[in-house]
C-alpha cells in the first residue's frame, strides 16, 4: 500500500474512532479535558521539539508577519461579500462572521497533519505562523469586538487598554507560547535538543507522541452534522477556503517558493479552522448583554451562530488539509492551487446564484 495512503487511512480511522466514542463521551467537560490536554501538554511538547531541531534563522521573523497579512486580507474581504450570501454585514450574524472567519486555529486542525506529512521543520514554521495569528485574534479582534459592542450599547463604558494588557499577559502565559519563548531563548544560546539532558528529552518525546492521536480523537468527538443553518455555513467555509488557496498561490508566486514542502505548508496553514479566541470575545460581550437584559434580536453577536461555525469549521478544515496532504506533491503547484481555489469558490457561490435566479424567475412568472 502507498505510504501516504496508509498514513491517511490511519489518521482517518482515528477520527472515526472519535466519532464512534461520541455517544459514550457526551459529557462536554470530558471532551474539553481532551482539548486541554492537547493544548497544555501534547502540542507544546511537539512544538518545542520541532523548534529545537531547526537552526535559528532571521527569516523565521517573516512568518508571523505573513500570517497577520493573511488575517487582515480575510478581515477586509469577507464583509463585502456577505450580501451575496443574504447576510447583512451590520447584523449580529454578520458581525459574528466578521470576527470568526479571518481567524485561524492551526493547533487543532493543521499541526497534527503537518507533523505527520511535512516533518518537524514545517511544524516549527507553522508554529511561528501561529504567533502572528495570535496577535491578530487576541488583540485586534478584541478591540474590534469592543467597538462593535459600544456601537450597539452606546451607554456602556469599557477600559480597552486594561483588557488588552490582560490579553497580552494571557498570550505570554499560554503553554504553547511560553514553550516557544523558552525554545527560542535556548537556541539563541546555542543549546540544541540533543544537548539537553536525556530525562528532559524523554519527557518531551513521550508527551509529544500523544498529540496526533488526541487531536484526531477530539476532531471526531467535536464533529457536528445535524445542525440547522448548515447550508450557509458550509458555503461560507468553501468560499473562505477558496480565497485562502488563491492567497497561498499568490504568496508562493511572489516569494518564488519552489520547495514542494514549503508550498504545501503555505497552502494548508491558511486553511486552518476558525479560532476559539474570537468566540471567547463574543461570549464575554454576550455575557455583558445578559446582565443588561438585551433581547436576542438587538445583541452585538449571534452566539448560537458562532457555535455552529466552530462546530463545522473544525472537521471541514481538518478533512480538507488531510485530503490535500494525502496526495503528496500533487497540489504543490501554483496552477493547481489556482484551479482548486476557483473551484471551491464556485462550489460556494453557484448554488446560491442558481437559487437567486430561480427565485427571480418565479417572481417574474407570478407577476405575469
Amino acid at each position: 500500500m502507498n505510504e501516504a495512503l496508509q498514513k491517511s487511512l490511519t489518521l482517518i480511522f482515528l477520527i472515526l474512532l472519535g466519532i464512534f466514542l461520541k455517544a459514550k463521551y457526551k459529557n462536554k467537560d470530558m471532551v474539553g479535558g481532551i482539548k486541554e490536554m492537547v493544548l497544555t501538554v501534547a502540542l507544546p511538547s511537539t512544538i518545542f521539539i520541532a523548534l529545537m531541531k531547526i537552526p535559528l534563522d532571521s527569516t523565521l521573523a517573516m512568518v508571523p508577519l505573513i500570517t497577520v497579512v493573511f488575517n487582515f486580507f480575510l478581515y477586509f474581504l469577507i464583509p463585502p461579500i456577505l450580501g451575496f450570501f443574504n447576510i447583512d454585514k451590520n447584523s449580529s450574524r454578520g458581525r459574528t462572521i466578521k470576527m470568526l472567519m479571518p481567524s485561524l486555529a492551526p493547533g487543532l486542525s493543521c499541526f497534527p497533519f503537518v507533523a505527520e506529512f511535512l516533518g518537524e521543520k514545517s511544524l516549527a514554521l507553522a508554529a511561528m505562523a501561529d504567533v502572528g495569528n495570535k496577535f491578530f485574534v487576541l488583540i485586534f479582534l478584541y478591540i474590534i469586538a469592543l467597538n462593535m459592542f459600544l456601537e450597539i450599547n452606546k451607554n456602556e463604558n469599557a477600559n480597552a487598554w486594561t483588557k488588552v494588557k490582560s490579553l497580552l499577559m494571557s498570550m505570554v502565559k499560554e503553554p504553547i507560547n511560553s514553550i516557544m519563548i523558552v525554545a527560542i531563548v535556548l537556541l539563541v544560546f546555542n543549546v540544541s535538543y540533543k544537548s539537553l539532558p536525556t530525562l528532559i528529552t524523554d519527557i518531551f518525546d513521550k508527551t509529544s507522541a500523544m498529540m496526533t492521536p488526541l487531536i484526531l480523537l477530539f476532531i471526531g468527538l467535536a464533529v457536528e452534522l445535524k445542525q440547522s443553518q448548515k447550508r450557509v455555513i458550509v458555503s461560507l467555509l468553501f468560499f473562505r477556503a477558496g480565497i485562502s488557496i488563491l492567497f497561498s498561490a499568490l504568496l508562493i508566486t511572489l516569494l518564488g517558493i519552489n520547495d514542494p514542502t514549503l508550498m504545501l505548508l503555505a497552502l494548508v496553514v491558511p486553511l486552518s479552522s476558525a479560532s476559539f479566541w474570537p468566540f471567547a470575545h463574543i461570549s464575554a460581550f454576550n455575557l455583558k448583554e445578559d446582565k443588561l437584559d438585551i433581547t436576542k434580536e438587538k445583541r452585538t453577536f449571534d452566539i448560537e451562530f458562532a457555535v455552529l461555525i466552530l462546530a463545522f469549521s473544525l472537521p471541514f478544515s481538518s478533512g480538507l488539509i488531510l485530503g490535500i496532504l494525502s496526495f503528496g506533491t500533487f497540489f504543490a503547484h501554483s496552477s493547481t492551487m489556482i484551479y482548486m481555489g476557483i473551484g471551491m469558490i464556485a462550489i460556494s457561490v453557484i448554488p446560491i446564484f442558481i437559487n437567486k435566479l430561480s427565485l427571480r424567475f418565479s417572481n417574474t412568472i407570478a407577476k405575469n
